[in-house]
């Protein structure tokens, strides 16, 4: 054993103390970030308080965690784990959905602070990994592989308690941090307490995940080795039967959805719905593809289809509408084949964040043949194309939208408004009225006098209906 390591577990309570923890029951509190649903990628972020309650099988790998949200009225989510699979159930101002099921990830649960020494105990690649100064204060740092994946642990060089636990690993079934390629997470140990049995244990964690501040939780109460009833965590019958069915991994999602089919919206310019759609403009001097989401492996099957589609159409370039995930987390595909990527110009810096992102894990088109990009940022109203499908792209410039272009066809008479219009919804209503305004106010500044909307989240839609719901406010 490392001197270091024993130091820690001796600080901690003693190696015995934390091998006959079984079980946890823990009550606190904390938030956390919409990093992907945030008006900007710096920051403020939309801050979501949650109130939790978990049951802790340390012993078999499983746990229930309860919890109660806000804002954003979620009334109650429950997620549970066994060692095979993950299954959440949420309610939200009262409708219930159906249950989410993942392949379980022991990642808290081997690296959490009861855990994380005996894990790296375990391994047989742990050594130690030199000094450096954190938090203002030395420590000293062990390393060792967990699932395939590098972790380091920090020590306090006083006090020999960890401070810091990091992972480097992918998350190839997170439709958000999938887009990130080997993502680093930091859990920040601090707010030591002395509990019930000499158990020295960290009573707040922050987390910090791909260089964002992204979790904090504090314990308010925590019980040692209660009894836990057998079925607070078995996993109910229906998340079984789902869980038969493994997930796909976000790179392999097929184009489109069968239940929204593909839309002709004029000769040559084609909308094809998906969980994020993307549509196809054929213009006199080669084809546009109007938004890059989901994932490198997506727009793959994109490009494919646009061969198929329009087979004596080179693409000539592709048009990113937003600085939100959904909008360009496809894009490392396209500048690996050259392909031209138009943007908002406030927009460049998160898009080249994206594209050095590091992918030696999972190593994508672009990690294998680096290029550099062709980014074409668009601070003015611009034309591109001429034909019956020529556009203009214009920065939107409003509150919600300072980070959005909208797209304006003068022959159709159609306006596309990237993420600011999100409905009709079956009842007739729309998502956030402020983002309506500010779309019919932006069309009201450039002089548009559109017939139609679209967007990437709607259907082409009139716009006097749009007009309509506003006034409804």
């Amino acid at each position: 054993m490392l001197p270091l390591l024993e130091q820690s577990l001796s600080a901690m309570g003693g190696r015995a103390r934390l091998e006959s923890i079984h079980t946890l029951q823990i009550k606190g509190f904390g938030h956390y970030y919409l990093i992907e649903q945030s008006e900007r990628p710096d920051g403020p972020w939309i801050v979501r308080y949650e109130q939790t309650e978990e049951w802790r099988d340390v012993a078999n790998g499983r746990r229930r965690v309860e919890k109660v949200e806000r804002p954003g009225q979620v009334d109650r989510q429950t997620i549970l784990s066994s060692a095979e699979l993950e299954t959440t159930r949420m309610t939200v101002q009262g409708r219930e959905f159906p249950p989410r099921v993942m392949p379980a990830d022991t990642e808290w649960l081997d690296l959490s602070p009861e855990r994380v020494l005996l894990t790296a105990l375990a391994a047989s690649d742990l050594r130690a990994g030199g000094s450096t100064l954190y938090q203002g204060v030395m420590h000293h740092a062990v390393t060792f592989t967990w699932q395939g994946f590098p972790v380091r642990i920090l020590f306090n060089a006083d006090t020999s308690l960890p401070t810091v636990v990091e992972l480097v690993r992918t998350y190839p079934h997170d439709t958000f941090w999938n887009v990130w390629g080997d993502v680093t997470t930091r859990w920040i140990y601090s707010y030591w307490y002395l509990e019930h049995g000499g158990l020295h244990y960290p009573r707040q964690v922050d987390i910090e995940k791909a260089g964002y501040p992204y979790r904090s939780f504090s314990i308010d109460e925590m019980t040692i080795n209660p009894a836990i009833p057998a079925d607070r965590l078995e996993l109910p019958a229906d998340a079984q039967k789902l869980g038969r069915k493994p997930p796909m991994e976000v790179e392999s999602w097929p184009l489109g959805r069968p239940d929204r089919p593909t839309v002709e919206f004029a000769p040559g310019f084609v909308k094809v719905p998906g969980n994020w759609d993307v549509a196809y403009i054929r213009q006199d001097d080669g084809l546009l593809i109007l938004e890059a989401p989901i994932s490198a492996g997506y727009s793959q099957r994109v490009l494919e289809e646009a061969a198929r589609r329009f087979p004596d159409a080179q693409v000539k370039a592709v048009i990113s509408t937003s600085d939100a995930w959904p909008h360009f987390a496809g894009i490392r595909e396209y500048v690996a084949r050259g392909i031209p990527i138009y943007l908002l110009d406030r927009n460049e810096p998160i898009v080249r964040r994206l594209l050095s992102a590091p992918r030696s894990l999972r190593p994508d088109s672009l990690a294998r043949r680096r290029r550099d990009a062709e980014l074409r940022p668009v601070s003015r109203r611009t034309i591109l194309g001429s034909g019956a499908n020529r556009l203009e792209l214009i920065p939107i410039r409003t509150e919600s939208g300072e980070r959005m272009m909208m797209l304006w066809f003068p022959e159709h008479r159609l306006l596309y408004a990237s993420d600011l219009v999100q409905g009709p919804m079956p009842d007739g209503s729309f998502f956030m009225p402020q983002y309506l305004s500010e779309v019919r106010d932006a069309a009201a500044r450039e002089k548009l006098q559109p017939e139609f909307v679209f967007a990437m989240h709607s259907p082409k839609t009139p716009w006097i209906r749009m007009l309509a719901a506003i006034d409804a406010v």
